[in-house]
This record gives C-alpha cells, sequence and structure tokens, in this order.
C-alpha cells in the first residue's frame, strides 16, 4: 500500500469522480483509476461502486475512508516536522525593545545563538507603540513594550517583565527635595522631564494630566528613564520615572504621584496566526527567563 494510492483514493471519494479527483492531484485520470485498482486488489475489495453515474464508496471503503485520511494527516504531520526543523536551522527572528528593561537580553540572545547558531537575529529600539505595533503587524516576533496596568493589546499574548509604580524625581536644591507625594496637577505646574510621546511612561502621565484637566509641561525629553532623572540631578525640572530608577540613587529625591500611577513592561507576541519555529523557540526561551528573574 502507497501513500499515493491513499491520496488518490481519498480524492475520488470526496470528488466522487475520478475524472475530477485526477484534476485534484494533477495526474492524469488513467494512473488514478489504475492505482486504486491496484489498492482494491491488495486489499481484497471493491472499494468504489462504478455502476452508477456518480461513483460511490462501498462498505469497505466507508471503511477505509477514515483510515487513509489519519494515515496522509500523519504523512502531513511529518512533512511539517522536518520542514520546520530546517525553518529552526536557517530561520531568522526579529526583536525589538524599549530603550531601559529588566530582561537580560544579552545573555538571552547568547543563549539563543548558543543552540541555533545559524538563526539570523535583528535586534532594534523603539518607542512600544511601534513595538506593538510591530509585533502585531508580523513585522517583529517577540517586543519588549511598555503597556498600562491591565493592557493586553489586541491580537498578542504577553508575559509581565515589571510592575512598578511610576514616580517624580528632583534634584538636590529643587523645592520639592523631602516632599513625599504631589498630584497630577501639581506636576502639570513644573517644568517637567519625560519620555518621548508614544512611551509607555509617557502615556500614563498624559492619561492621568487628561484625567485631572490639566496639560503637563514638557520642558524636556530623554530616550531612557536614566537620562530623565541625570537632568532632574542636575537642577533642570522634576523626572518622570519608573520607581527602580528612583530608588537606585541619592543625587535625586523621588515623589510619589496621587493618585498613583503604574506602568508594566512585558514581553509581547502574537497570539493567533503563523509562527517560525525559531519564533516560538525565542518566545519560549524568553519567558522562561522573565519567570525565573520574577516576572509575574
Amino acid at each position: 500500500m502507497e501513500i499515493r494510492q491513499l491520496e488518490y483514493f481519498v480524492a475520488v471519494a470526496e470528488e466522487a469522480n475520478f475524472t475530477r479527483a485526477a484534476a485534484r492531484v494533477h495526474v492524469a485520470q488513467p494512473a488514478v483509476s489504475a492505482q486504486i485498482a491496484r489498492l482494491e486488489r491488495e486489499l481484497g475489495q471493491p472499494l468504489f461502486d462504478r455502476t452508477r453515474r456518480a461513483v460511490r464508496l462501498t462498505a469497505a471503503g466507508e471503511a477505509v475512508l477514515p483510515h487513509a485520511r489519519a494515515a496522509l494527516a500523519a504523512v502531513a504531520d511529518a512533512r511539517t516536522a522536518v520542514e520546520e526543523l530546517g525553518d529552526l536551522v536557517r530561520g531568522s527572528v526579529a526583536i525589538g525593545t524599549v530603550t531601559a528593561h529588566g530582561v537580560d537580553m544579552p545573555a538571552l540572545l547568547a543563549s539563543f545563538h548558543a543552540a541555533h547558531p545559524a538563526v539570523e537575529i535583528t535586534l532594534g529600539t523603539e518607542d512600544s507603540d511601534a513595538l506593538i505595533d510591530g509585533v502585531q503587524s508580523g513585522r517583529l516576533d517577540l517586543a519588549i513594550a511598555s503597556v498600562g496596568p491591565d493592557e493586553v493589546p489586541a491580537g498578542l499574548a504577553v508575559e509581565v517583565a515589571t510592575d512598578e509604580a511610576i514616580e517624580a524625581v528632583v534634584g538636590r536644591g529643587d523645592p520639592w527635595w523631602g516632599r513625599t507625594r504631589a498630584s497630577v496637577s501639581a506636576l502639570a505646574a513644573r517644568s517637567l522631564i519625560a519620555l518621548p510621546a508614544g512611551t509607555g511612561i509617557r502615556r500614563r502621565l498624559d492619561e492621568a494630566c487628561t484625567a485631572a484637566g490639566v496639560a503637563a509641561r514638557i520642558a524636556f525629553e530623554a530616550s531612557t528613564p536614566v537620562e530623565l532623572a541625570d537632568l532632574a540631578a542636575r537642577g533642570l525640572g522634576v523626572a518622570i520615572v519608573p520607581q527602580s530608577v528612583s530608588r537606585s540613587r541619592d543625587d535625586v529625591h523621588p515623589v510619589a504621584i496621587t493618585p498613583q500611577l503604574r506602568g508594566r513592561l512585558v514581553l509581547a507576541w502574537r497570539a493567533g496566526g503563523p509562527m517560525s519555529p525559531a519564533a516560538r523557540v525565542l518566545v519560549g526561551m524568553a519567558r522562561e527567563r522573565v519567570r525565573v528573574g520574577g516576572g509575574a
């Protein structure tokens, strides 16, 4: 019994016609008839009733059909497995990140490269809006982006890397040095130092200002939270940064924002649709590292 015999048999059964079945499998009709006849001889039973205008399965044919379909599905799965193995050897992955995050990206990429040295890896940095769009559109396989406290972007799955409060920080000599908290309205009256529009922390700030009926006055923008804190330490204004930045240095003073703002950094990948074998492996490795590192 040969795979092509089962393929021809299923085609005739589904088309109820030898000519249409031959067109479907791209061979001449006599070839289909000959292979079906060989299969019937091997099984010792006719599989089709050819006495009517429409070709119909016999009882034996009805019994064989599900097994033939299962055999063809198994062959297709085997081919897919081999093709995916080849893709994993020769494939490529594209990753995008925000400028500062808690994932040890060099270690992740080094581990992936050691396991799959022929896979081409590209890594870029963009704002969170662009990263989310890149994953949704398929331009990126994986991204580390900032989202709101309860936000899961449409069509994506996420693994939380960090979830922390957003605070204001000021340098020595600032009137707010020693202050414990400030309202969003009070922040709006100060010269603020913030990440560019399109970044997660900036969006949280803008949303809070809109809810409070005020407009933030952005005096300076910088590309990383650390740079924001550096500018605040120089006395250039009030920086809006993640709590981990404000608590990691002694040249700035943290001021809690009320109501509290929170930001999450997440690994994001497509929840559905096609994903290459290489991307699937990378996502799995990244998720494991986030979990081990304390991501929720």
